[in-house]
């Protein structure tokens, strides 16, 4: 498919079909025309997605398409009735949306903790600038561990949770200056990587990994996943495409906030398992099988569920949640 010039074809029918959208009152004929423009421009999503995958063509549509299903479905009278269409579709649809970029943030923090791990493993001098041999076999044999058990289980994992989410959310927030991400993931890197070197160090590497990754495979997975989308929507300002920067930001920005809401109870779990799991006096296998599955949980939801949203023209974004919402509390 040459892209543009099926946009080309079609823009006409898109900008009609975004003006009746937002007309704020529709006659008989005006109507008809909207559920018949909704309903070519679907198809016609479904045509780009196909042949070209993610593009800002597709997704400018799919906000259009968002806001004519609106105007003949309504807004839900029950908040609690636009939570199964949340949950279901816009949700797995935003994280689906940054997967790749997902991947791509968790292979460069490996990279930068695995090369500060081998770095302070591999040479002495650099161990000790960490601290002398006395500070560092505390580190090793009690302070690393007694962290995740210093405090009671309900109240380390309420403390971890918030810290995570506000990281996340700000992730997401402060993504459109470029600086804030980069960071964050440089940060993040530095401090695991450190963490294992030292512990590699005095042969308590085994330790390490029975304490992070339990909880560490779903919250990390949760930073990447902000990352990423605070890193699309700084691309959005820098390369809007046809769309005006404003234009790109707030569709985009809209979209990705749902991350950041979704995030929340990803870190809530993953704080859970931080709190309750982490610290507990049980077979690595067992800690392990549980972080595992937290984790395969996570991907599942994003990539059968995000998939299937995704194709059928959600984007995440919040237009009919936050709708049902006003329409609640207006009374």
């Amino acid at each position: 498919m040459d892209l543009d010039a099926y946009t080309d074809a079609h823009r006409g029918e898109w900008a009609r079909l975004d003006a009746l959208a937002k007309q704020r009152r529709l006659d008989g004929r005006q109507a008809d025309e909207l559920i018949e423009g909704y309903r070519a421009g679907a198809t016609q999503l479904s045509a780009i997605k196909t042949s070209a995958g993610s593009t800002a063509i597709g997704d400018r549509l799919s906000v259009t398409l968002s806001r004519a299903r609106l105007r003949f479905t309504g807004a839900t009278d029950n908040l609690l009735g636009a939570l199964p269409a949340f949950f279901g579709a816009q949700l797995p649809a935003a994280f689906y949306r940054v997967r790749w970029l997902t991947v791509v943030v968790m292979l460069v923090t490996v990279a930068i903790g695995a090369i500060y791990a081998t770095w302070i493993a591999g040479d002495p001098r650099v161990l000790a600038s960490y601290g002398d041999d006395a500070d560092l076999r505390r580190y090793v044999d009690s302070e690393f561990t007694d962290y995740y058990s210093s405090n009671p289980a309900a109240s380390f994992a309420g403390q971890v949770w918030t810290n995570n989410a506000y990281i996340a959310a700000q992730c997401v927030a402060f993504g459109i200056t470029g600086i804030w991400v980069p960071y964050v993931i440089f940060s993040n890197a530095q401090s695991v990587g450190i963490a294992a070197g030292v512990m590699f160090s005095y042969d308590r590497g085994d330790v390490f990994f029975e304490y992070i990754l339990p909880h560490g495979m779903l919250e990390l997975t949760a930073v990447f996943v902000a990352a990423a989308a605070g890193l699309r929507i700084f691309w959005a300002l820098i390369a809007p495409g046809p769309r005006t920067r404003a234009q790109a930001l707030a569709e985009d920005g809209r979209a990705l906030f749902t991350v950041a809401i979704g995030l929340v109870l990803v870190l809530f779990v993953s704080g859970i398992i931080e709190g309750f799991v982490t610290p507990a006096p049980w077979p690595w296998w067992i800690k392990m099988t549980i972080g595992g599955g937290a984790l395969a949980a996570y991907w599942f939801y994003t990539l059968y569920f995000g998939r299937r949203a995704y194709r059928a023209g959600q984007t995440g974004d919040l237009d009919e949640f936050e709708a049902g919402a006003r329409r609640i509390t207006s009374g």
